[in-house]
């Protein structure tokens, strides 16, 4: 990665070439990350053909931005410069103002990808190691996954991205990248949605049955408690960096703010991340409209503010043992030297099917009409009593051992 002055003298030997904007990209980010990008996206794929094989899916949705990084990393980088080129060449951008600033879109773009794709593989992943005979998606019924979640939300709930049903331990309700802001009308619908504009959004939330919203204005925070949440780390060096947390901490605090339950469970939530009182941690957010915190205590933040069931974090790299001792300290569960390897997250999926809920009635797919009609008798002969379900399973189990 380059510095400023860097990319301004990238731009300047770049200018006189036909392709500025590969030049840039090469000359700005070097060649070894994106075709490491593209390796990513080879393996990426090879798991997604494979869930859709497994789940019959017939389509798989992303948003524009990571769909178009998929197809084409160089050319999605490209896209990214176009605006700053055009205005370079018509003498409305110098050279010392194109560089900073289109480098900065570059690597703003592939690190942004780069952690969907990550993001979404694990999710594939984890799906694709819960499949056996008989698991049935249940949600979305006709047969498209989508992985993004844009307009989702037009009609004021926060619908699954995938519910499946899994035969003897129950049904299980992903969500992805949640919770997101519902739409709104005028000023009371808004004050209501407000709480999802500023909540924090980790990767997935994992609910045992078939929960189709999570929307819960009523509670603190406004959305279902979740069973699980996996937080996903693609970078070798996650757990020394830091952000800003603003959404909600950076808005000045009204008294009609200070009586949003929301609000008060962030501050308390902050406040038990940083080791300090709710007051303490008001007063570091009004001098700063915001807070910056280390991706370790982000992670310990989301523990406890949505207060899952079970937090698990899957580092794509291995984390340091100090750090593993203190995320395991907040009750979050480590997984980590996961790189692309299925395998790896085989724990990760044992421990969401243990939150599994059994439905009030199961789906089969069943393709031969002579196996339906006679699933379609025997539940005729429960039904009216004539035969036991004890009697049923020893008449089962007789002919499966013999």
């Amino acid at each position: 990665m380059t510095t400023n002055e860097e990319a301004i003298e990238c731009i300047r030997k770049c200018l006189a070439l036909r392709d500025v904007s590969r030049c840039f990209i090469d000359c700005v980010l070097g060649k070894e990350p994106v075709a490491e990008a593209m390796k990513w996206i080879s393996v990426f794929n090879g798991v997604l053909e494979d869930v859709g094989k497994l789940y019959g899916f017939k389509n798989v949705l992303f948003s524009r931005e990571f769909g178009s990084f998929l197809k084409d990393p160089y050319r999605h980088l490209k896209k990214k410069l176009f605006i700053y080129t055009h205005d370079l060449k018509r003498g409305r951008l110098t050279p010392e103002e194109y560089g900073p600033r289109a480098a900065a879109a570059l690597r703003t773009s592939l690190r942004t990808n780069l952690r969907t794709l990550y993001q979404n593989w694990v999710f594939l992943a984890i799906i694709h190691s819960l499949y056996h005979d008989g698991v049935y998606v249940v949600y979305p019924e006709h047969g498209v996954l989508s992985l993004e979640r844009s307009g989702k939300q037009k009609l004021r709930w926060i619908p699954p991205n995938l519910v499946i049903d899994i035969p003897g331990q129950g049904s299980l309700s992903f969500f992805i990248e949640v919770p997101r802001p519902l739409a709104w009308e005028d000023s009371s619908d808004l004050r209501e949605s407000w709480r999802l504009y500023t909540a924090l959004r980790p990767d997935i939330m994992v609910y045992g049955g078939r929960v189709m919203d999570i929307v819960a204005m009523d509670s603190n925070p406004p959305i279902k408690r979740p069973d699980v949440i996996i937080e996903c780390k693609e970078l070798i060096d996650w757990y020394v960096r830091v952000r800003d947390v603003r959404g909600p901490l950076a808005k000045p605090l009204t008294a009609e703010e200070w009586r949003n339950l929301w609000i008060q469970g962030l501050w308390d939530g902050l406040a038990d991340v940083l080791g300090v009182s709710r007051r303490e941690a008001i007063e570091e957010v009004r001098k700063r409209r915001g807070i910056r915190l280390s991706e370790v205590k982000i992670v310990e933040l989301y523990r406890s503010v949505y207060n899952p069931r079970e937090m698990i974090l899957v580092s794509k790299y291995g984390v340091p043992d100090d750090v593993k001792r203190q995320l395991e300290g907040h009750d979050i569960v480590v997984v980590d030297n996961v790189g692309f390897n299925m395998e790896s997250l085989k724990e990760v999926a044992y421990r969401i099917t243990r939150y599994a809920r059994h439905p009030e009635e199961y789906l089969f797919r069943v393709k031969d009409h002579r196996i339906a009609s006679i699933i379609h008798r025997i539940l005729e002969l429960l039904n009216t009593g004539r035969i036991g379900i004890n009697e049923l399973e020893e008449f089962i189990r007789t002919h499966m051992e013999s």
